[in-house]
């Protein structure tokens, strides 16, 4: 779902002072700056026309205030104070019209306007205010409610996503599409959750993310704008737009219709900002399993995700029906730097991210060990970056390979670990392969050689140890010999030939491995 809206820069709510003066009626009256140069980019709410000494408490902030100065001519005190008053009252620049009180511009005012940093231009033709008030309060009022009707076509949208059950990235899609400029939700600590937009805009803006995060509480400015993340008095985490080019206004409206509609869609969907993290984690650990995107394009988003990645050595761990939430948890409480994330087929990725002089190994071992009855995979550390994705894939295969029935492994298993079982594992599409474990096993691949099929995994994946087949399946020792001689019968062979049992063997395990 997708509202057609005009270019956002042109529905800013105020206009200000150099818009105004850039009026083709205010041009007519050859308006000349003579104060507050730098302050041209102030909001105008409004315009006031007055000619009394006290003007300031007649005010309430951003108006222009235009004037002839007729009830200041002669008096410098009262020219410096109406200079004040305005001042104080915020007003957002002072028009003067020269003529009969002043034919040239009044040095008192200039002076203490220059002080004040308030805009102060004089208008060097006769010019009717009438005119530019008319002018200015009709593009206000239009401007006011193309912002309203803007902010209500970004609400539209975003709520009809949020009823068609749309996911958290669909919704920062759309919000980037109305921005024009990359979207970036981050956690409280400034990682970064989830962003959206042009991916080269967004691949920059996540390059200097450690600079941005650093200046995150910092004011706005040079078209950064936030909005934060939170409801029933708990803040969890803020939008940013990164270098919105239209009004600082208008986008501030926008962020805020934007996180408004990302509360209500966490609300409705049961989710938490823990989930937001797990999943950028999840995106971030398959990218990199499946190395579709160039590790290089993934540095900037490992590191804005809050990974360190600068002189690192990085250990890739899978483990087997592994809850996250525990392996985060466990990570934490070691003191240890990673991400987790729930990968296909009950398989957890973790990440660990190293300095160079801590042993990876010892601290792996106490990671695992910490995990009770989890098998945990791993690759060989890395030291570079762009070698994680090869060895996010190594630990992949390790975990898979142990799943396909492993017996008697070490807390952590690394390739050495998997012998035979990997490397058919490796090779478990290969239609010869799936020929020859099809014609080795075809006396047991059928409903009722199931029970068999089991009983001669174990003895095989225990290196034929009959008492150890015996205790795991609850038979007696005779009771085995039966079944191993109805193995022996049904596939023509002798287990006692250790050629014969290592083809067995290895059909087997192509069999698991193209099961799984």
């Amino acid at each position: 779902m997708s509202t057609t809206l005009e270019p956002l820069e042109s529905l800013a709510p105020a206009l200000s002072v150099r818009q105004v003066l850039l009026l083709e009626r205010v041009l007519a009256g050859e308006p000349e700056v003579v104060a507050g140069a730098g302050q041209l980019d102030r909001a105008v709410r409004w315009v006031h026309v007055a000619e009394a000494a006290d003007v300031g408490v007649m005010l309430s902030g951003g108006e222009m205030v235009l004037t002839t100065g007729v009830l200041l001519a002669g008096d410098d005190d009262k020219q410096a104070e109406y200079i004040r008053s305005l001042h104080r009252a915020e007003a957002s620049a002072v028009v003067l019209g020269l003529g009969r009180a002043f034919p040239t511009p009044p040095d008192v005012m200039r002076r203490a306007a220059e002080r004040c940093g308030l805009p102060m231009v004089v208008l060097h033709r006769p010019f009717p205010f009438a005119e530019l008030t008319e002018e200015v309060q009709a593009r206000l009022v239009r401007r006011k409610f193309a912002a309203v009707s803007m902010s209500e076509a970004v609400r539209t949208a975003l709520t009809g996503l949020i009823t068609a059950g749309a996911p958290l990235q669909r919704m920062l899609d759309e919000i980037a599409h109305h921005s024009g400029c990359p979207v970036v939700v981050t956690n409280l600590a400034h990682r970064v959750l989830a962003t959206a937009g042009e991916r080269s805009a967004v691949e920059d803006v996540l390059r200097d993310w450690e600079r941005i995060a650093r200046q995150a509480g910092g004011s706005e400015g040079d078209g950064w704008i936030r909005a934060e993340l939170g409801g029933r008095g708990e803040r969890w985490g803020q939008i940013m737009l990164c270098g919105y080019r239209g009004d600082t206004a208008t986008g501030r409206l926008l962020a805020d219709r934007a996180a408004e509609s990302l509360v209500l869609h966490r609300m409705l969907g049961g989710t938490s900002a823990h989930t937001w993290e797990e999943q950028s984690a999840q995106s971030l650990l398959t990218d990199l399993v499946s190395g579709v995107v160039p590790a290089r394009q993934l540095l900037p988003r490992a590191r804005a995700a809050g990974l360190p990645v600068n002189r690192r050595t990085f250990v890739p761990l899978v483990v087997r029906d592994g809850d996250p939430a525990e392996l985060d948890r466990v990570l934490r409480l070691l003191g240890l730097p990673g991400i987790v994330a729930e990968l296909a087929d009950g398989a957890t990725a973790v990440l660990l991210s190293l300095a160079r002089d801590q042993d990876a190994t010892v601290l792996t071992a106490n990671f695992a060990a910490r995990l009770s009855g989890t098998v945990v995979a791993a690759a060989d550390p890395r030291t570079a970056w762009d070698d994680v994705p090869a060895g996010m894939r190594e630990a992949r295969h390790v975990a898979d390979a142990v799943a396909s029935g492993a017996l008697d492994l070490p807390a952590v298993v690394r390739l050495k670990d998997v012998h035979l079982r990997g490397l058919v594992r490796l090779l478990r599409d290969d239609p010869h392969v799936q020929s020859f474990a099809e014609r080795e096993l075809d006396g047991l691949l059928c409903g009722a050689g199931d029970d068999l099929l089991a009983v001669l995994r174990t003895y095989l994946g225990t290196g034929r140890n009959k008492s150890r087949t015996a205790q795991l399946h609850h038979v007696s020792r005779p009771a085995l010999y039966r079944r191993l001689e109805a193995i022996q019968g049904r596939l023509g062979v002798d287990l006692d030939d250790f050629e014969q049992a290592a083809s067995v063997h290895i059909a087997l395990l192509a069999h698991d491995a193209q099961q799984s």
